[in-house]
């Protein structure tokens, strides 16, 4: 049935990676293959699990002092590419484009980083540019992809792993992008209430 999507390939971009672990397993369990950069990547390795690094698909290394990760067509392709599109599957075979049928984030701690009294300076690094595109991306393709936006969720995504494997309903997955556009619209918000307290 279409609308009952498998998981196979995994996404994970992750500030905090407390209560990750189950998750993982689980995940591993059902054969899904992971994806990752970083802290999240060697965090997934050090539980003993494969992880291809996102700069082996992209062919680009962090940049920027990490502020250009996961910014890149190969990634957004993948998780945007709607798979019973056929201008999209030729693309996506064409520019040699992975499908990820899951994206897993925990944003930068902006609001913690504000109320810890942090410089400015430390304060705008903690605005989340990659994981916030992720998340919108992954939500806006929810015909397609899972999206798990913060770590409040990772538990609803395990739930459902353990009641039916590595698939999800499109109801299920319209109700994890919900909650994404939630978090995301929470985030910008702490975001703009910042800059107008801030503002000379």
């Amino acid at each position: 049935m279409a609308e009952t999507k498998k998981i196979k390939t995994a996404l994970v971009s992750v500030f905090h990676k407390d209560g990750l672990d189950d998750l993982l397993k689980k995940l591993n369990e059902e054969g899904v293959k992971f994806l990752s950069t970083g802290g999240t990547q060697q965090f997934i390795e050090s539980l003993g699990y494969a992880c291809q690094k996102v700069e082996d698909v992209t062919t680009y290394p962090s940049i920027l002092g990490g502020r250009v990760k996961t910014l890149h067509p190969k990634v957004f392709g993948g998780i945007l590419g709607r798979r019973e599109n056929e201008g999209d599957i030729e693309q996506m075979k064409q520019y040699e484009i992975p499908e990820i049928d899951l994206v897993i984030v925990d944003l930068y701690p902006f609001e913690q980083t504000v109320a810890s009294g942090a410089s400015e300076e430390d304060i705008i690094e903690k605005i989340d540019i990659g994981g916030i595109s992720l998340i919108r991306a992954a939500a806006k393709n929810f015909n397609d992809v899972v999206i798990v936006p913060s770590k409040a969720e990772y538990g609803v995504l395990l739930d459902i792993l353990k009641e039916q494997g590595a698939v999800t309903t499109k109801a299920q997955r319209r109700m994890l992008a919900t909650r994404a556009f939630g978090v995301s619209s929470h985030y910008d918000t702490a975001i703009n209430a910042w800059f107008e307290k801030t503002a000379k």
